[in-house]
């Protein structure tokens, strides 16, 4: 199996090596990653100006950096590698939850997989367990890959670990309201500056993604790629059927 492993916080992070660690038991593992971090830049792509694509060899295994986002990483690495059976993305410090799929750099990796006929597994955990003790989430990777990839019909999964996991869970994405709310501060010059924070203003729903993560579980959560909402458009086209 050939594997590719991205990320959105740039080719440097301890997750994305330790993702790899477990990864290689699995298969063949290539690195593409941002020079620099990326997060929360959602599935956005580069086509502005080219992008550059240079070796950065990580930790014993063969890797590359591109000064472009996750999305970029999977389409170049795809192009100059070969297509890869599977698009690991992560380990990305901090989970992605809920609404925060939207704007995740993480799950765009994985997304952009899928897009390109290939099948993509983001993977989030709270960032001090995976900079200081990823021994604790090891086995549970482990696991979770032992489950996932041999499944050829779950072509996007989004995993998110606890921090210290008691197994794991399906469940589907949290779509409860966040509050997201720009709190206004100040710089040491005095000069107005603003924080985009996101609080969560409803109790979780069981069988969550969130719910999981909150109860100690690994939440895994198919997804796909059409976002039509089927029950309303059914409802319309039956309310308002096409004329000819």
């Amino acid at each position: 199996m050939r594997i590719l492993i991205v990320n959105d916080d740039g080719v440097y992070s301890p997750g994305i090596a330790a993702l790899a660690s477990v990864a290689k038991e699995f298969g063949d593992v290539t690195i593409v990653a941002p020079d620099v971090e990326r997060s929360s830049t959602g599935h956005a792509v580069t086509h502005s100006r080219p992008l550059s694509y240079r070796r950065t060899p990580i930790a014993g295994f063969e890797a590359f950096r591109v000064d472009g986002t996750p999305a970029d990483c999977v389409a170049v690495g795809f192009t100059v590698a070969g297509k890869a059976d599977v698009v690991l993305s992560g380990i990305n410090l901090g989970t992605n939850l809920g609404n925060s799929m939207w704007h995740s750099g993480t799950l765009a990796g994985a997304k952009q997989a899928a897009l390109m006929g290939s099948r993509g597994i983001a993977l989030s955990a709270p960032a001090p367990v995976v900079e200081t003790s990823f021994d604790v989430l090891r086995p549970h990777v482990r696991r979770v890959l032992a489950t996932l990839l041999p499944e050829e019909n779950l072509t996007l999964v989004n995993v998110n670990f606890p921090a210290e996991p008691r197994g794991s869970l399906w469940t589907r994405q949290s779509v409860r309201h966040y509050d997201g709310k720009v709190v206004p501060s100040k710089d040491p010059m005095g000069r107005s500056h603003y924080w985009f924070a996101v609080f969560p203003i409803e109790e979780t729903e069981e069988g969550t993604d969130r719910w999981a993560a909150e109860h100690g579980y690994v939440s895994l959560t198919p997804l796909r790629l059409d976002l039509t909402d089927h029950e309303a458009l059914a409802a319309r086209q039956k309310k308002d059927p096409a004329r000819s």
